[in-house]
Formats: C-alpha cells, structure tokens, sequence
C-alpha cells in the first residue's frame, strides 16, 4: 500500500495575473492536487511583496501556501505540473510531520494580528530611545 503523507507547498505566483484573476489561479492549484487524489487541507494567501531579485523578470510577487495530504507516488506528477503553470514563478513543497498537521492548519486558519500585518503600534515609548542613545555614546567612548 503506497503511503499518504502530509505537504506543505509555498508558491510564488506572478503578482500581475493574480491581481487580475486570483479564483482562477489558485483554483488551478488546487484542481491540479485534487486531481492526482490529494485532499486539500489549506489553501490560504500568505503575503504580496517586492522581492529581492528579480524572478523570471518580475519584481514583485504573491506568496499562496496550500496544506494537503498526498501519496507519495502522485507527488512527482505534482511538482511537474506545478512547473509547469505559467503562473507559478517558484514552489517549495515540504513534507511534514504528520503530529503538526493540526496545528499548522489551526495556525494558518488563524487572523493575521496587527503585527504581522506590518501595523505599527500607537503606543509610543520614548524612555527605551534615550537608552538606546546612551548605549550608543557608551560604545561611541570606547572606541
């Protein structure tokens, strides 16, 4: 009997196309696991941002990790077809262990919070600035 694992795979999706159809792209990544028998657990945008070199000619791109369970003889089929989508500038399919399984879909289901949102807090604090200028003075003496 082949072996049904637990996958994560991050994608790096052209930040174009999604911009114009997202269903349609993401759709497609998740038809093309259900069709090789995979059953999706998560399929969930991660974040957009510029990258830091240019990939296949663009600067920015959008990061979509999906959570699956697979056997393993589909999965070679599946990163085929994964580089093969147009759309699909880089993925990184991970198996994990299967005791994490659920608290990696309960951590991915979860609200982003303020911080990871790249919020800043209204809360100022000026008592840690004057002691971050006097350290500085300190090494400043030093050297």
């Amino acid at each position: 009997m082949i072996k049904e694992n637990f996958y994560e795979t991050m994608f790096l999706l052209a930040s174009d196309a999604f911009a114009r159809n997202q269903e349609e792209i993401t759709g497609k990544l998740e038809k093309t696991i259900e069709s090789l028998g995979g059953k999706i657990r998560v399929s969930r945008l991660w974040e957009e941002r510029k990258l830091a070199y240019p990939v296949k000619n663009r600067t920015r791109g959008v990061y979509w990790v999906i959570y699956y369970r697979i056997t393993t003889d589909k999965l070679e089929e599946l990163n085929l077809q994964f580089r093969l989508n147009t759309d699909v500038l880089r993925c990184l399919p991970l198996r994990l262990d299967p005791r994490l399984e659920e608290v990696l879909i309960q951590h991915t289901l979860a609200e982003p919070t303020a911080a990871a949102e790249g919020q800043e807090s209204d809360v100022v604090d000026d008592e840690d600035d004057d002691e971050d200028e006097d350290e500085d003075e300190e090494v400043g003496d030093v050297f």
